[in-house]
């Protein structure tokens, strides 16, 4: 893996390094919070760019389901 690299601010820090161990690099992503760990392939994050800010509120609103106490982090 090459370099990690935090992003943060005052309402969250995630790590980001791309990781080379599959079938084509794809960025690592772990709330330094909770763990939970994510990895973007070059189509996923093609289709975050290309997002409207409509669709993007919507999917940071953490009343959604981000802060539900209910939710099961297994379902990520």
């Amino acid at each position: 893996m090459s370099g990690k690299a935090v992003v943060y601010s005052e309402f969250a820090q995630v790590s980001v390094e791309i990781d080379e161990n599959a079938k084509c690099p794809r960025l690592r992503l772990e709330d330094l919070r909770t763990g939970q760990t994510r990895y973007l392939d070059a189509l996923v994050l093609e289709a975050l760019v290309w997002l409207s800010d409509d669709a993007m509120e919507r999917l940071l609103d953490p009343s959604a389901d981000r802060w539900r106490e209910d939710r099961d982090l297994g379902e990520l």
